[in-house]
């Protein structure tokens, strides 16, 4: 039987790739990846948000194609139910998939104005209204889980959610975002995972820069 296998694109660049990665590894499924390099036009359009479409990540397991990564998630606890990437009660599955959903379709702002840039650092970076809205959001949403959970992740144990929101991790990193108390706690445990630090180390070997997505002050 063929080994499953994940397209991806740019590591320093793509959310979308992070989150599919990181829910697969998660799943515990082996799997090769396929890189698409950034300066295909049709990878670019999607880190630039300028697809209608995301088809990267794409997850391809005996037989199946998945793309999304709500669907690659979804598939993923189907096949492995063991590995908890929803809650296992009824009410806490309801709620991880409703922030996933939110994560997923919403913020556009803060994908605009705060685009991931692992290797990048900004110290200061300003802050526009709109993408503060949906930072005030995102904090809520970890404030209410963690209330309820007592952390270290967002449900007590590892979920998708936290594959889900782990790129906006990488953002508030990488734009000096502060966050307070537990929600800082938060943010360390994700970029301390081992597979984030695979991630991170692989992004820093990346060659290629999208102009568009560099900072210049």
């Amino acid at each position: 039987m063929s080994r499953a296998s994940l397209t991806i694109s740019s590591k320093n660049y793509s959310s979308w790739s992070l989150r599919g990665w990181l829910l697969a590894r998660f799943a515990g499924l082996d799997f090769d990846e396929i890189v698409v390099s950034p300066d295909d036009a049709a990878a670019k359009a999607e880190i630039l948000l300028l697809s209608s479409s995301i088809l990267v990540p794409c997850l391809r397991h005996e037989g199946a194609v998945v793309w999304d990564t709500l669907a690659i998630a979804e598939y993923l606890n189907e096949i492995r139910p063991d590995a908890g990437l929803l809650p296992s009660d009824r009410l806490h599955r309801a709620r991880c998939r409703s922030i996933c959903g939110e994560i997923h379709s919403g913020f556009a702002n803060l994908r605009a104005s705060l685009p991931v840039n692992l290797k990048g650092h900004f110290p200061g970076f300003k802050i526009w209204s709109r993408a503060q809205a949906d930072i005030d959001r995102i904090m809520t949403i970890w404030n209410e889980c963690l209330a309820e959970s007592g952390g270290p992740f967002l449900f007590g144990s590892r979920t998708m959610a936290d594959a889900m929101y782990a790129p906006v991790v990488t953002r508030f990193k990488t734009y000096d975002v502060k966050l307070p108390g537990r929600l800082a706690t938060y943010g360390d445990v994700i970029m301390g995972l081992p597979e984030m630090q695979e991630w991170l180390a692989a992004a820093k070997l990346e060659p290629t820069e999208i102009e568009e997505l560099e900072v210049d002050f």
